[in-house]
């Protein structure tokens, strides 16, 4: 079982006197870096020019190139979507990480993909918070937190677990609770959650059921509550109370149809191929196919977000979202 770690196990001394270069300012960057400096961390910003660079300005930050930000900082949180790191690191980083300095992520898909290798004399820590980057500011503005990992590729100093904490600590998430991990739990366990479950595996689960019921004839506006809205009502209660507390509120006609139909349309195959799944994120082949569509420029994300605006499940979840919106 692992240990779930608070604030009683974090020190924020262990930041006194350190600067947190934190390179990119977009939603991750600007949720963690306000939280840092919130909790009296000295923070500046890595950003090249443009909306980000100007944004990181009016928020008070003192700003700058990822190379001159490296070069002043003792830690270097990189905070840029996932295939930016190595080219952004290789150019402007790696000339100024020296001995006794950390390198920080919050995802370690480019060190345990090999796209970043840091040279042996530096800490290698992620800190991570298991929340988008506006529930994680929210939570820590309100006073408490959301959950986050904290992970030590490299110990060069001795001191790196302990950066980890008092970093995490200063964001909020050991007030929630941080559990701590390898790096490749976290980007083998992050990806397969992402293609599988949460993004692959229910959006499509929502597609196809809207699609069913839409060609069967049923309408759409009805189709789209029964396999979208409701998705939350019921996923909400699990989150709170577990999925043995979702069933008691339920009908016992819906939990019937449970245990009855749901192994039918999930059936032991489904498992099979997320363990393909697995092997695929593990082995590399999955790094290996994003990077080539992003060196393509993304024409097939191109293409599949078109055919995705276009699908009837989004033309009618923009009119029943409508519904919701609140009437000034």
């Amino acid at each position: 079982m692992v240990t779930i770690l608070h604030d009683k196990d974090a020190d924020l001394a262990h930041l006194n006197g350190k600067t947190v270069a934190v390179i990119g300012y977009g939603s991750q960057g600007t949720a963690q870096a306000q939280c840092l400096r919130d909790s009296g961390v000295h923070v500046i910003i890595g950003s090249r020019k443009g909306p980000s660079f100007d944004r990181a300005v009016a928020d008070g930050f003192e700003v700058m190139s990822a190379g001159e930000a490296a070069e002043k900082a003792d830690i270097i949180h990189i905070l840029l979507p996932d295939e930016f790191h190595a080219s952004v690191y290789a150019n402007e980083i790696a000339p100024h990480m020296k001995a006794g300095k950390t390198l920080s992520f919050s995802h370690g898909f480019n060190i345990i993909y090999k796209r970043i290798v840091p040279p042996a004399d530096v800490d290698v820590i992620m800190v991570a918070p298991k929340s988008p980057a506006t529930e994680e500011r929210k939570a820590y503005v309100a006073g408490f937190g959301v959950p986050g990992l904290i992970a030590v590729e490299q110990n060069a100093s001795g001191n790196a677990r302990n950066v980890a904490l008092a970093m995490a600590k200063a964001m909020g998430f050991t007030r929630a609770g941080v559990l701590e991990c390898t790096f490749a739990q976290e980007t083998y366990e992050d990806l397969f959650g992402e293609q599988n479950c949460l993004c692959g595996g229910v959006v499509d689960l929502m597609r196809y059921g809207f699609e069913v019921l839409t060609e069967a004839g049923y309408p759409g506006e009805m189709a789209y509550f029964e396999v979208v809205h409701e998705m939350k009502l019921i996923v909400d209660i699990i989150i709170e109370k577990g999925i043995g507390a979702m069933n008691k509120v339920i009908s016992n006609t819906a939990e019937f149809g449970e245990y009855y139909n749901g192994p039918k349309i999930l059936p032991i195959d489904v498992k099979e191929r997320m363990k393909e799944s697995l092997k695929r994120i593990e082995s590399g082949e999955f790094a290996q196919a994003f990077l080539k569509e992003f060196e393509a420029g993304y024409p097939n994300m191109k293409a599949k977000r078109e055919e995705l605006a276009k699908h009837p499940i989004e033309v009618t979840g923009a009119r029943i979202r409508a519904l919701f919106e609140h009437k000034k």
